[in-house]
């Protein structure tokens, strides 16, 4: 043995001999800016980043730190997508159908009109072929995107007037959020694309006659009961709205493989809170609405009817004109025939039984 190997050895020895551990170099800390297109007001849609952020935080030991910002502190609420495209916030969390203004294929990861509801979007999107398409189109925005939160079936709205038939959508202008005004539009309603937090003084003031959100619980911390007495039922264009966080493909791929896992795990843990914190909270709400004064009211059949036959047809046009669309929907298409076969027969007989009952 030479010199310079014997000296080596020795030293390895004598540390080891010590009880220390030969040093190793500590893989940097990561910091991360989230920035929501929510208010902070609101702890289910908001609090679902916030939930991601402390289990990415509490896997890593503290070693990768995300900060949450809400809508308009880092950027605009409708400003996220270009905020992650060019990498200015390296994630965001957000509703994908609010930038249909893009490409309308952006609905189809969160909601359509008479889509999926949330059960059917999470399977899609986990076991059928969801995930895939959308990350295929989202890289066209150098975003990688992962499932973070569902409200669930949302309600219809806040209205100033009754509704008692589609002629009283004619000329109505109301506040709703994403690829639902397409089809308000189309039987004679005048869509306006609004943040969560301007809501309130937009109806308040009359510049709205209506405006939808989520439901109950986030309707009632909002106040729009105190401005608007008709509620109806159900949103039917958002049947079970899938909230995302779009990452920059540049800041995920240079995430060690550990990191990677815990940034999906951290995404599902807040896919999976955010709908359990809107059922649990969502009846009590609802109650208390009522309680108040609220006049509950299901829209009329021909409302219904004819904002389903525009939703089809609306369908039909972006198949024709829309490659990114046409390459996506009819998966989503035929998957959604499938599950409602599927539902028809059990979760729907089911439910309607049940609520049938005096419990």
């Amino acid at each position: 043995m030479d010199r310079r190997s014997l000296m080596k050895n020795a030293g390895i020895a004598g540390v080891l001999a010590a009880g220390v551990a030969p040093a190793v170099h500590a893989q940097a800390a990561l910091r991360w800016r989230l920035a929501s297109s929510f208010p902070k007001s609101l702890d289910t849609i908001f609090g679902a980043a916030e939930v991601f952020a402390k289990a990415v935080k509490a896997m890593t030991g503290g070693k990768f730190e995300v900060s949450v910002h809400p809508a308009g502190e880092l950027m605009p609420a409708f400003g996220v997508v270009d905020g992650v495209q060019q990498g200015t916030v390296e994630v965001c969390h957000t509703a994908p159908y609010y930038f249909f203004g893009k490409d309308e294929t952006f609905a189809l990861g969160c909601a359509i009109p008479f889509g999926l509801n949330s059960r059917q979007m999470s399977a899609w999107m986990y076991e059928g072929n969801g995930l895939k398409l959308m990350r295929e189109f989202y890289a066209k925005y150098n975003i990688i995107n992962f499932p973070g939160g569902n409200t669930g079936s949302q309600m219809g709205g806040w209205y100033r007037k009754e509704i008692k038939s589609l002629q009283d959508i004619k000329g109505l202008k109301m506040r709703i959020g994403g690829f639902g005004g397409k089809v308000l539009e189309r039987i004679g309603g005048v869509p306006q694309n609004i943040p969560g937090g301007e809501i309130y003084q937009a109806l308040e003031k009359g510049t709205i006659d209506a405006a939808e959100w989520v439901g109950p619980y986030d309707d009632l911390k909002l106040g729009f009961n105190k401005v608007a007495p008709f509620y109806y039922y159900p949103g039917w264009w958002e049947g079970g709205p899938q909230l995302d966080f779009f990452i920059n493909n540049k800041a995920f791929d240079a995430l060690t493989p550990e990191n990677k896992a815990i940034v999906e795990a951290a995404a599902a843990q807040a896919h999976g809170e955010m709908q359990a914190k809107y059922d649990a909270k969502n009846p009590g709400a609802l109650k208390q609405l009522v309680g108040a004064g609220t006049k509950l009211r299901p829209f009329p059949v021909d409302v219904m009817n004819a904002a389903f036959k525009e939703s089809m047809a609306l369908y039909e046009e972006l198949n024709a004109r829309n490659e990114n669309w046409k390459k996506v929907y009819p998966d989503y298409s035929k998957f959604r025939a499938e599950q409602n076969l599927w539902f028809r027969y059990t979760e729907a007989t089911f439910d309607r039984f049940m609520q049938a009952q005096k419990l």
